[in-house]
């Protein structure tokens, strides 16, 4: 049996997952992107990953600059999803990063300075799986912000969360 696109893309809808961004930047060029497709892969070596489409500019600037930042997204960060998403206007000639505090760590990538977490890496690795790209990075520095909660995406949608004892 074999399913179609749109029937995989509907079940995968009802998986929750954090929202990140992440960036790259290779001299003056810069990119973002907002992406769910991360996960830790290996604590030592410390390495991640994170799947972007082929053919968005991220993917192609991260090739070039063998560096990346993850910024996991806080609850009220919803606005900052949707740009790097591409699904917030902008002033014309401005970028995904307009409006948006940055900082660096190790590699020079941009950080975006008030997410709930962020990682710092160099490229380690990339897999090509169909339309995607399984990137693997090792994670060179580190940071988060204590008792901040973080931007959940489910069923097209955004969310905060509550504990539950």
């Amino acid at each position: 049996m074999t399913i179609d696109s749109e029937s995989l893309r509907q079940t995968m809808r009802l998986w929750a997952s954090g929202v990140t961004v992440v960036t790259t930047q290779h001299g003056d060029h810069r990119a973002g992107v907002t992406a769910s497709s991360f996960t830790s892969v290996s604590l030592e070596p410390p390495l991640v990953l994170i799947c972007l489409q082929n053919y968005i500019e991220t993917f192609k600037l991260i090739t070039e600059s063998k560096i990346f930042a993850i910024s996991m997204l806080r609850a009220d960060q919803t606005i900052l999803s949707k740009q790097f998403a591409g699904f917030v206007p902008l002033p014309e000639g401005e970028d995904r990063f307009y409006g948006v505090n940055l900082t660096q760590a190790i590699t020079g990538a941009p950080i975006l300075a008030d997410a709930i977490a962020w990682m710092d890496c160099k490229l380690h690795a990339i897999h090509d799986v169909g339309t995607s790209q399984i990137i693997v990075g090792e994670v060179l520095a580190t940071g988060h912000q204590a008792g901040q909660l973080p931007l959940v995406y489910h069923n097209r949608g955004y969310y905060d969360i509550t504990l539950q004892e």
